[in-house]
């Protein structure tokens, strides 16, 4: 996948993008999040430094911005930073401000699910650029966490449950918007059978997410062979 452009000819269309990728995540997402999103959105638009790809705001600047004190900026700041969405390219010591970059891909990868809500034009858009093909021919429905096609609860005391309980904790982002729309169907001779709301959850997580998910189930199942997903 080639660099993204962000200055020069059309690249104010990559600008809008990440805008509206961090918004809609933000505005499918918890309490939380949306007020996250929401705060690096208002630091992107009005200092973030194209030309650099960086993010140079101390962190008074960015409390008086946000209206909370400075403890409540470093929280968000390693919370942003945790989650991947943000990367600290120079950390802020001895009186130096810190500098950060947003992780385009990241914000791609936390945005997938939402990219339907906004248009078949975005989607097409967004695809294309971060090298997912599969969301050109696929309609998203919603992926809205009180959406219909969100499986039931899986109790944590099943082998399954375990599993879940395992990539909620390990990989919290992936988990609310990839592993939690799976449902167990059986394993057996070394093969765990899944299924998935659509195509494009699928054909994500098989790309993208196989190797935790793996990972995970073996210490629940055992040595798989592969993991197939069922209609």
């Amino acid at each position: 996948m080639e660099p993204l452009r962000l200055t020069g000819p059309g690249a104010s269309v990559v600008k809008y993008d990440v805008l509206t990728a961090l918004s809609v995540a933000g505005l499918n997402g918890s309490p939380t999040f949306q007020t996250s999103m929401m705060r690096l959105i208002a630091l992107v638009t009005a200092r973030y430094n194209w030309a650099l790809d960086e993010l140079c705001v101390g962190q008074r600047d960015m409390a008086r911005m946000w209206s909370v004190n400075e403890r409540t900026v470093k929280r968000e700041i390693k919370r942003l930073t945790g989650a991947g969405v943000l990367i600290c390219t120079r950390p802020g010591v001895r009186g130096r401000v810190g500098a950060f970059r947003l992780n385009h891909a990241r914000i791609a990868e936390v945005s997938a699910p939402c990219w339907g809500l906004v248009g078949p034009d975005f989607e097409a858009r967004m695809a294309e650029r971060h090298s997912q093909p599969s969301v050109k021919v696929v309609q998203l429905q919603s992926y809205r966490q009180d959406s219909a096609e969100t499986p039931a609860p899986v109790s944590s005391g099943t082998p399954w449950g375990r599993v879940m309980a395992d990539l909620s904790a390990h990989h919290p982002s992936a988990f609310g918007s990839w592993f939690s729309r799976l449902t167990f169907q059986d394993c057996r001779a070394g093969v765990l059978a899944l299924s998935a709301p659509s195509t494009f959850v699928q054909r994500y997580i098989e790309t993208h997410l196989i190797a935790p998910l793996t990972a995970a189930a073996e210490l629940e199942f055992g040595p798989l062979d592969r993991i197939e997903f069922r209609a």
